[in-house]
């Protein structure tokens, strides 16, 4: 099976997402598939538009004559309207990887309309998809009208490694001193650190410990606000920005924390809510999205309503206060995820997905031409 993959920038940036696509890509050329990778520069979104007027990709991908043509959706203003040329000279299909759509995110509502149709006009141009959960499918069966070819893959927890023991999570829960709470992602505004901040400056300043793991480069100006939120409440003491965690160090990090605190306005899944229940740590974080499919409130962990800082401050004030509560909700997050699919099992279900779409589309292909020929 010859594969081909488009995404913007590298395979090994750091992100859910890119995660999900690495590891997918691992697994098919472990199946001995070749799948060769087409990457576009990142730009801002409006120049990525311009990047359907180009011949550069489509030559590029008609040149190795792919069986089957996987896009990530991310990449959707750049590939709108380059598609409709792909449909006709490619055999294979194309297969989209729907991590979660742009127009899902929270932004001012004219935008986000702009979005969704941009969106809709690249999803129409897909033959099939492979999404991270079932909020992402109902989300784009929403937008397209129909429900169309694609499989349900969730992304696994277990890529790290994680052996902890649940006479270590025991041991952990009765350490003294504060509650060490870890907030592991790009320090963006979708991912809710000031609402976690504000959350934490209600709290006594001694009874918590925040550290911070992930990109302040991604948003400089917001990393500048969360910096004046910071000192603004005196709580230089007890936040410790990390930067980019390296991945060897991550298990580190999610064994030395008691909980998990990411108060996304939106997760089509986030990953990393799954690699800290792996690790015994309850989550707490937002409704929105996907994050109810792998999370039940009050059992592994507390879900709150995206930008509501006072039941925030009660979900881990509970953590706090009732040691006890937390030893249970960490126990039941480490089964949660010994029960979850690996990430094996999931880029199987992939592949068998993906093999099917080539037969159909070969099939349909077939059909056709036998048409043509009865006709003429």
């Amino acid at each position: 099976m010859n594969v081909g993959l488009i995404i913007y920038g590298s395979l090994d940036l750091i992100s859910g997402g890119y995660l999900y696509d690495r590891l997918l890509v691992d697994h098919l050329r472990k199946q001995g598939a070749r799948v060769e990778i087409f990457s576009l520069p990142w730009r801002n979104y409006w120049r990525h538009l311009t990047d359907n007027f180009s011949g550069t990709l489509p030559r590029a991908v008609e040149a190795m004559a792919p069986d089957l043509l996987l896009q990530d959706e991310l990449n959707h203003p750049s590939l709108f309207h380059t598609n409709r040329r792909l449909q006709k000279t490619l055999k294979g299909p194309i297969i989209a990887i729907v991590h979660h759509l742009r127009s899902s995110e929270a932004r001012p509502v004219w935008l986000n309309r702009l979005y969704r149709r941009m969106e809709k006009r690249y999803l129409e141009t897909a033959d099939g998809f492979i999404f991270n959960s079932e909020t992402t499918r109902a989300v784009v069966r929403d937008v397209l009208g129909k429900d169309p070819p694609s499989v349900v893959a969730y992304p696994g927890g277990n890529h790290l490694g994680s052996r902890i023991t649940a006479e270590r999570i025991v041991e952990r829960c009765r350490w003294p001193g504060p509650l060490r709470i870890l907030f592991a992602g790009n320090v963006i505004p979708r991912k809710g650190l000031h609402t976690l901040v504000l959350a934490l400056s209600r709290l006594s300043h001694e009874s918590w410990q925040l550290t911070v793991a992930g990109s302040l480069s991604a948003d400089v100006r917001y990393v500048r606000r969360i910096g004046r939120l910071i000192a603004g409440n005196g709580l230089e003491g007890r936040v410790k920005l990390l930067d980019t965690v390296p991945p060897e160090q991550l298990p580190g990090l999610l064994e030395s924390h008691h909980c998990l605190a990411v108060p996304s306005f939106y997760e089509g899944f986030g990953i990393v809510y799954l690699e800290a229940m792996a690790f015994g740590e309850p989550v707490v974080a937002s409704t929105a999205g996907a994050v109810p499919e792998v999370v039940d409130d009050g059992r592994e962990g507390f879900l709150v309503p995206p930008g509501d800082v006072g039941a925030l401050t009660e979900a881990i004030g509970r953590l706090i206060r009732d040691r006890n509560l937390l030893l249970v909700m960490s126990l039941a997050a480490r089964k949660r995820s010994l029960g979850h699919p690996t990430w094996a099992e999931s880029a199987a279900r992939v592949e068998a997905f993906l093999q099917e779409a080539i037969r159909l589309k070969k099939a349909a292909a077939k059909k056709g031409e036998g048409s043509h020929g009865h006709s003429g």
